[in-house]
């Protein structure tokens, strides 16, 4: 097989992006050095977007423009306790009531 083929695995917690070129594997690092992500995305005041590391540590001072664990919500009914719409937010680990679950941060929608 000629080329370069790119696995991406996205995890709930965190992600890792690994390239594979003439039968050899290699992790590509992000720009802090780490081989995995953390799957956080955030969204700042100013309409920025953060991912990783960057965006896991603003979401104690914005958790309410931070998305987390996404993933559990996959297959979820949106008026389910656990989906988007309904109930009182899934208690995933770490979260508060301040971590809300929803899909388009506020200033997003």
């Amino acid at each position: 097989m000629a080329g370069k083929l790119i696995g991406i695995d996205l995890g709930t917690t965190n992600s890792c992006v690994c390239v594979m070129e003439g039968g050899d594997s290699r992790v590509i690092p992000n720009r802090e050095g780490s081989r995995t992500t953390p799957s956080v995305v955030a969204f700042t005041d100013k309409g920025d977007v953060l991912v990783g590391h960057i965006a896991k540590r603003q979401a104690v001072t914005n958790p309410q423009r931070t998305l987390f664990a996404v993933k559990r919500l996959i297959g979820q009914r949106f008026q389910s306790p656990q989906g988007a719409g309904g109930g009182d937010p899934p208690a995933f680990p770490g979260g508060g009531r301040a971590q809300r679950r929803c899909l388009a941060p506020r200033g997003r929608a």
